[in-house]
């Protein structure tokens, strides 16, 4: 399954503006490139589920960084195959990754340990929901909100409260992402967020216009109390396989994002302004990342293809 290049969009598509923004079509063309050419990487044939399920793993840690909680990938890797401090039964990631770890009780005095488990079980959901490699046509996806709080849920067991968990928030103020600016409230967030799932409904945009409108959407209304990084990180990471841009599903955007973590914040804060040169930057940024994730894909396909995986990267 691939995109086609640079889909036009009509003028009533709903993100036709967003499309249309100055940079936006060559920064898509660019991410469209970077996958392409990871797509042709000899581990590819045969051994896709590997390189998808490691770049999971990577992407997990990566994305708890952004949150936060890092945690060294040997550690990630221990908690995914239920060996890691304090995890109890889980599955190693594999052709058909399972949930990882639920922290046991003492893991919740290690918060950084338990958002990472948690990041892991938010891959894991998501891969469970992807195509596989070679499958043809759109992937049906459940609908947004539900998808959402299936992936909060699954995000933040163990380290948020219970009576949270997967449910939006309505008098909370969120206690993450708060350099984005105030978020909205309470009330706003159940129709904004079905407002998104018409636009995912309707637009035939390029993915990856329609992965960074998720993505930073879900960042700047913060509909859960905690861990709406983990959830939007998660969103994108399944818009850009299931809509094609990234048929491997191995793009690990988080590794660079979470090396140099204030240009993220600062272009999501950007993007939550709803400016037009927010908004592109934002899409741009997003792009960066795609072609960034590529190359780091292609790293682990090289390590999958020589059978040299360590447990530290």
């Amino acid at each position: 399954m691939h995109e086609p290049a640079a889909p036009r969009t009509s003028a009533d598509d709903p993100l036709a503006g967003v499309a249309a923004l100055p940079g936006v079509a060559e920064a898509v063309d660019a991410a469209r490139r970077a996958c392409e050419e990871l797509r042709w990487h000899e581990a590819y044939r045969r051994r896709w589920r590997e390189v998808r399920a490691e770049a999971g793993l990577r992407s997990a840690r990566g994305s708890a960084a952004l949150d936060g909680a890092r945690v060294p990938l040997d550690v990630v890797r221990a908690l995914a195959v239920g060996e890691g401090p304090d995890s109890r039964g889980t599955a190693a990631p594999g052709p058909a990754p399972q949930a990882a770890a639920e922290p046991a009780a003492g893991a919740r005095s290690a918060p950084d340990v338990a958002v990472a488990a948690g990041a892991l079980r938010v891959a894991a959901e998501v891969e469970r929901l992807m195509p596989e490699l070679g499958a043809r046509g759109a992937a049906a996806l459940p609908p947004f909100g539900q998808l959402a709080a299936r992936l909060h849920a699954a995000a933040g067991r163990g380290w948020v409260a219970d009576d949270d968990l997967g449910r939006l928030r309505t008098t909370q103020v969120p206690l993450d992402l708060r350099g984005l600016g105030a978020a909205p409230s309470g009330a706003d967030v159940a129709g904004r967020l079905d407002l998104l799932n018409r636009v995912l409904r309707e637009t035939r945009a390029p993915a990856l216009v329609v992965a960074a409108v998720v993505h930073g959407e879900v960042l700047a209304l913060r509909p859960f109390v905690a861990g709406n990084g983990l959830v939007a990180r998660a969103l994108s990471r399944l818009v850009l396989t299931s809509r094609g841009l990234d048929p491997t599903g191995s793009l690990v955007p988080e590794q660079a994002w979470s090396a140099a973590p204030n240009p993220y914040l600062s272009a999501a804060a950007g993007f939550a302004t709803g400016t037009p040169d927010g908004l592109a930057g934002w899409v741009a940024f997003c792009a960066r990342g795609a072609v960034d994730g590529a190359r780091e894909a292609r790293t682990v396909a090289d390590a999958v293809l020589a059978g040299r995986l360590t447990p530290d990267g």
